[in-house]
């Protein structure tokens, strides 16, 4: 069982960072890879990042490629989204997600674990 608490979200202006925290417990964080996934009101969720159990291999959306990026410390049981650049369309709830494979996935129907989300709210 996992448990996973996002943190970071807020109100910024276009341009601007946030740096997302998803804290982790129990044993499938350190064994699994993990994701990010928005969703904004009225769409479907979407994928926004994923990486690997041990870090080296990263996914991002085309949407996000190049102003985010997504890290892990398995010491601390957290992974992170800096996002840079940002832009009124990247308004959404995010949310992380685990999954039991250590290998990392874009589909949102891999992952077996969610956090509650936290919301970003970019002003133009």
């Amino acid at each position: 069982q996992v448990n996973l608490v996002e943190s970071g979200g807020g109100l910024v202006q276009a341009g601007g960072s946030l740096r997302l925290s998803c804290a982790a417990s129990g044993p499938t964080f350190t064994r699994g890879s993990m994701g990010w996934f928005r969703q904004a009101p009225g769409k479907e969720r979407e994928f926004v990042a994923a990486i690997s159990r041990s870090g080296t291999t990263t996914y991002y959306s085309d949407s996000v490629k190049g102003r985010f990026t997504i890290s892990r410390d398995n010491t601390k049981n957290a992974v992170y989204l800096q996002m840079n650049s940002l832009k009124s369309e990247d308004t959404a709830v995010y949310y992380c997600a685990a999954r039991q494979s250590v290998i990392a996935s874009t589909g949102p129907y891999e992952y077996d674990y969610w956090g509650q989300g936290t919301q970003v709210t970019v002003s133009s």
